[in-house]
């Protein structure tokens, strides 16, 4: 009996340690639970140690007998229903599993992982943005993102939270974003492309970017030109930019051919085909046109 009333004391102890270091927010509820059931079982062991030893004593009468065996199974019940309550998981919230990590009766430690959650609520979508950028991004920044699965459902976004730290090993820094409508097509862990607008002008003279030679994030690229049936290399500075689309701040002018497609010899002769290019300059002017309202790629 007195083993188990130091057991009761131990578990005792580590309950009202529990409940001081979830008040500082340093353990999860679901630390506190375990700690409570522990302690459930002690009880019960401890009643179950006291029943025995009165059964087991000189009582003098079978009345007496009797309770202390009764005692003793009730103490017993309880003792099982207490481990029978260490069997069942409950989430913290309402949630979605994802992914589960163990197998029915699987025998686990504590602090392993049984399953994955996806809380319900707001949904927040996650984007490693180039450590380059950072200066220019801020909380509000309003963002177009789009999903590789379904690239002609844009939707509209909001910057969240900037992560203080950044990842050495990728030069990246994370940035939480909120939908400002979630589309159905949403799931965990889908690949999105992200644009954050961190600067606006009216009006800019722009190519596509599968047109730039070279590294199209640095501030100058090459493009080929077409100019009196031949091709011209033109080294050109860029601006602002967006996923389909830069800036060109100086080395260009309206109206000049950019070609697209597999690269040419400078001074090979070439027939450039602009019906696409006429395409492109019918949309010029309208709202949202990279033409006349250029932003910043940020990242996926």
């Amino acid at each position: 009996m007195a083993q188990a009333e130091s057991v009761l004391a131990a578990a005792q102890a580590e309950l009202r340690r529990t409940q001081d270091l979830l008040a500082k927010g340093f353990v999860s509820p679901a630390r506190l639970d375990e700690t409570q059931r522990v302690v459930a079982v002690a009880e019960a062991q401890l009643a179950s140690a006291r029943a025995q030893g009165e059964a087991n004593a000189d009582a003098g009468t079978d009345v007496l007998q009797a309770e202390a065996q009764l005692a003793l199974a009730r103490s017993a019940t309880a003792a099982a229903e207490a481990r029978l309550a260490q069997t069942r998981i409950a989430a913290p919230a309402d949630a979605r599993v994802l992914s589960r990590l163990v197998e029915p009766g699987q025998i686990v430690q504590p602090g392993r992982a049984l399953m994955s959650l996806a809380l319900a609520g707001s949904l927040q979508l996650e984007a490693q943005v180039d450590e380059r950028y950072l200066e220019q991004l801020q909380v509000g920044q309003i963002a177009t993102v789009v999903a590789d699965a379904f690239p002609g459902q844009r939707f509209a976004a909001s910057v969240r939270s900037i992560a203080p730290l950044v990842d050495a090993q990728r030069g990246a820094i994370e940035v939480k974003l909120t939908p400002q409508q979630a589309p159905g097509f949403l799931r965990e862990d889908m690949t999105l492309s992200v644009e954050v607008e961190t600067a606006r002008r009216e009006r800019a003279l722009s190519v596509p970017v599968a047109a730039l030679r070279g590294d199209p994030d640095a501030t100058s690229a090459t493009v080929l030109l077409a100019r009196d049936g031949r091709v011209e290399a033109r080294t050109v500075r860029l601006g602002l930019r967006t996923l389909d689309a830069a800036e060109v701040r100086d080395g260009l002018a309206e109206g000049d051919t950019v070609l697209l497609g597999p690269p040419l010899a400078p001074g090979s002769r070439v027939r450039a085909d602009t019906s696409a290019a006429a395409v492109l300059g019918a949309r010029k002017g309208q709202a949202g046109d990279a033409g006349t309202a250029l932003t910043n790629a940020m990242g996926r």
